[in-house]
């Protein structure tokens, strides 16, 4: 489960590319959230317009019918299944940058999940809108070696070189939900908070 991630956009972070940039320029940052990110917040998402990826601020949380909240997360292996996510996974399909994201173990200690070479990490997700708001959900899998001591999932990490496939290529989404993830690294985050 991912149920807080980061996103900075210091240019001096090890591993920040253009997307930043692009972000910083095409929305309006004085309402995206930055640092740590909590579900609800209204954050950026990339989303294919027009044969192009283009940022657009979202909300992180699908409306949950049953009861008060939200569905932050969503498991890769059922998506087919499910009525609430089919549609958006034909449709929907959006990329999370982030710069990292949270987990915590069985004695609640925080750790910061990230890529061993890179400050960015980004997270497969699916977008809908719900009366007129734009929201996702980041799509979770089974943990991998490196994620495992702390968490049984982990999210659906995303080569930088399979966004677009992610977001133009339909026929590649099967194989993608079903990659083997890459191997993470974690750094302790301090005490739960």
């Amino acid at each position: 489960m991912c149920g807080r991630y980061t996103f900075f956009t210091d240019k001096e972070l090890q591993g920040i590319d253009d997307i930043i940039e692009k972000i910083s320029n095409d929305i309006q940052r004085e309402k995206m959230k930055t640092g740590e990110i909590f579900p609800t917040d209204l954050v950026p998402v990339l989303l294919p317009e027009k044969g192009n990826t283009v940022p657009r601020l979202s909300i992180w949380g699908f409306p949950n019918f049953h009861n008060k909240g939200v569905i932050i997360n969503a498991r890769s292996e059922t998506l087919h299944e499910k009525q609430m996510f089919r549609s958006a996974l034909e449709n929907g399909r959006c990329v999370i940058p982030s710069t990292g994201f949270y987990e915590w173990d069985k004695e609640k200690n925080k750790y910061r999940f990230n890529l061993p070479d890179s400050q960015m990490l980004y997270l497969a997700g699916l977008y809908r809108k719900f009366e007129g708001e734009g929201r996702f959900v980041i799509l979770t899998t089974n943990a991998n070696a490196s994620m495992a001591e702390t968490h049984d999932r982990m999210p659906l990490v995303l080569p930088q070189d399979a966004v677009d496939d992610w977001l133009f290529h339909p026929k590649t989404v099967d194989d993608i939900l079903y990659a083997s993830p890459p191997m993470l690294v974690r750094i302790p985050a301090g005490p739960f908070l």
